[in-house]
């Protein structure tokens, strides 16, 4: 016999919100994959045209770390992927050489701008409900 206690409940809320992430990333996934990107990749390149909305506007890798669930050295990786894409590029921060900034291309704003309602509609399917 289960006991329903609260930290019962709270266990399965919490296993609830874990598989309707895995579910909705996997979605994301499916619907990106064609324009060759991944969850991921889309999330930095939404962030980055939120935090910087004009062309040539930068943002501090940094500042990625917290909103990307991905490791430093991931976001690393990915960041690098999409350089070699031409969806984004870096360059080092001149006031403080550890840091680096990272931009979109014009080709990472057009792209951005063409799957944006591609993963829109996924979230709007996956968490209206």
């Amino acid at each position: 016999m289960a006991v329903d206690t609260a930290e019962a409940r709270l266990e399965e809320r919490w296993r609830d919100i874990l598989s309707v992430h895995a579910r909705t990333m996997c979605e994301i996934d499916r619907v990106l994959h064609p324009h060759g990107l991944g969850a991921s990749d889309f999330e930095v390149l939404d962030i980055l045209a939120s935090a910087s909305p004009e062309e040539g506007d930068q943002c501090r890798v940094q500042n990625l770390v917290g909103r990307v669930h991905l490791s430093q050295s991931a976001l690393s990786r990915l960041i690098g992927r999409l350089e070699k894409d031409g969806l984004v590029e870096r360059s080092v921060c001149k006031e403080d050489r550890r840091g680096v900034w990272v931009a979109l291309t014009g080709k990472g704003r057009d792209l951005h701008a063409q799957v944006l309602p591609l993963q829109r509609a996924v979230l709007g399917r996956m968490l209206d409900g």
